[in-house]
């Protein structure tokens, strides 16, 4: 076969950086892998490599947290007024409002694939380290190199569909895979972590460890990966691996045995609350991407570098600091929450509400509203609190981790799978929101779905929440049109609901990657 050394990443070793917390170690090449993979010392700063891929591969690009909520009805695309149009193709699901962004997520197609090369070595080579007296550590590193894998390769799959199916090193100009081969590693991954890492309870694990994966998220993200296949593919079980009572199963064991609970005031798992904020690994996170302020333009990229494009245009407001303006907020979403639901203002910045003078004139498709959960921060001085830090600058030094799985996730999926306790677990969400003004309603699967939209607006799951329903569901619920400002005038915004059809909610291939494969690769429908 031809040799094909772009998309899946050729290299002798592998480079680690500070990734924050139990990952700060000092940046080095590691020599190559016949010479290098000998002990329990050099596994774990290879399994370091590991954890600093998954955190690099939204550096360049376009970041799935912020594409996920692009895509869905909750955002708009946004950016500046005089900025290209690859975010409104997105948005749109029309290639034609940007001809010339045939690449929009190149970039992260290297590097995903760079990160899958990095666990596929260390997993290849769990054999041959000498473990000795250190052998209880080989499940556990193997376990988190596989549910890393996992973790990327269920973006990766559900982003673009078939893609090339690699779990050992390989140069080959390889094909697209089907995709159940591919949820088939998939669930074998987090099926092994969750059968091999240790049953180490929230309160027990060393502060300076958390970070890491734990068998409590190896078994949420089993869940998500089965509610999400099932639904989207109409299966009944995932890929033969796990049936829906496993599945269940795993999410029960997380909430009896995890020791993860919810943060009591909703609005205090966001920075944005500041004084009030419970803190990065607080025990509703059962899953958090790392970051930290040490990037620079060297080469070192542990920092936030999406968390930028989220900022205000044009304008900080304590604590809000500015940005480029992206996934501006539709009011569609503001609406639907209830004026007593506190997480209404905990989610969104509305700046009729918050007193914030914008100045339009440089925003694309403004809508009076944007996200708080994912935003920059400033001091009462308009200073970055990241450049306070040590950052380089504020575009690339953001440190705000990626809360990828919290808690309350874990609840409403085990009450969506039916679990004997599915009220109480709805209510448990709900109660938090609303607070004083909670009312119990009936757990249906609607109520259900609507309740995690609301929860999870602007985390990046309400797209896959939406594709998960049907292609139907999701194509009504995010066609729109609407008048919006672009560059302060009143403009129409719309979205053809038969674009998200002709794409079954599907994203562009690289045309570079499809071109180095020598046309291997083929294009997905509508892009």
């Amino acid at each position: 076969m031809k040799k094909f050394t772009l998309y899946i990443v050729l290299a002798a070793g592998l480079l680690v950086s500070a990734c924050g917390d139990f990952l700060e170690v000092e940046p080095e090449t590691l020599a190559s892998g016949d010479t290098y993979y000998r002990t329990p010392e050099q596994a774990y700063r290879a399994l370091v490599g590991c954890y600093d891929g998954l955190q690099s591969v939204w550096a360049s690009g376009v970041s799935l947290p912020v594409a996920s909520e692009v895509l869905s009805d909750n955002t708009f695309g946004g950016t500046g007024a005089t900025d290209g149009w690859g975010y409104q193709a997105l948005d749109e699901f029309d290639r034609l409002r940007s001809p010339s962004d045939q690449n929009l997520f190149d970039q992260n197609w290297i590097a995903y694939y760079k990160a899958v090369y990095r666990c596929n070595v260390l997993i290849g080579k769990m054999d041959q380290i000498e473990w000795g007296t250190s052998a209880n550590l080989r499940p556990q590193y193997e376990s988190e190199a596989r549910f890393l894998r996992a973790y990327l390769y269920f973006d990766m799959v559900r982003l673009w569909g078939n893609i090339p199916l690699l779990t050992e090193p390989s140069s080959d100009n390889l094909p697209q895979s089907p995709v159940d081969d591919v949820y088939r590693v998939i669930a074998e991954d987090l099926k092994y972590a969750v059968d091999n890492m240790p049953d180490v309870a929230y309160s027990a694990q060393p502060v300076a460890e958390r970070g890491r994966i734990t068998k409590w998220a190896a078994e949420a993200l089993l869940g998500r990966v089965y509610l999400y296949y099932t639904g989207y593919y109409s299966k009944t079980d995932l890929v033969g691996v796990v049936t829906k009572a496993q599945a269940l199963e795993y999410l029960e064991d997380c909430i009896a045995n995890s020791g993860h609970a919810l943060v009591d005031d909703f609005a205090k798992l966001w920075p944005a609350s500041l004084t009030a904020y419970a803190g990065e690994d607080n025990i509703e996170t059962v899953f958090a991407i790392k970051y930290t302020y040490t990037s620079n333009y060297s080469g070192d990229t542990d920092g936030n570098h999406w968390l930028v494009l989220l900022g205000i245009r044009d304008k900080f407001s304590f604590p809000y600091g500015n940005g480029w303006g992206g996934a501006t907020v539709t009011k569609s979403l503001w609406d639907a929450y209830s004026t007593t639901d506190t997480r209404r203002t905990a989610s969104i910045i509305s700046v009729t509400d918050e007193a914030i003078s914008v100045p339009t004139e440089g925003q694309r498709e403004y809508t009076g509203y944007y996200g708080k959960k994912y935003i920059p921060l400033v001091d009462e001085e308009g200073k970055s609190i990241a450049v306070e830090n040590g950052a380089t600058d504020f575009m690339i030094g953001q440190f705000q981790d990626y809360v990828s799985i919290r808690y309350a996730d874990v609840l409403l999926m085990a009450a969506e799978l039916g679990s004997g306790n599915a009220q109480a677990y709805f209510d448990d969400v709900r109660e938090r929101a609303y607070q004083d003004d909670f009312v119990s309603t009936p757990v249906t699967q609607p109520a259900l779905m609507e309740e995690r939209r609301l929860e999870f607006a602007l985390e990046g799951i309400r797209y896959w929440d939406l594709l998960r329903q049907g292609i139907e569901v999701a194509a009504n619920a995010i066609a729109t049109t609407v008048t919006v400002q672009n560059g302060g005038v009143d403009t129409q915004k719309r979205i053809v609901g038969d674009n998200v059809r002709q794409t079954v909610g599907l994203q562009q291939i690289p045309y570079t990657q499809i071109t180095l494969s020598n046309n291997v690769l083929k294009q997905n429908n509508g892009w």
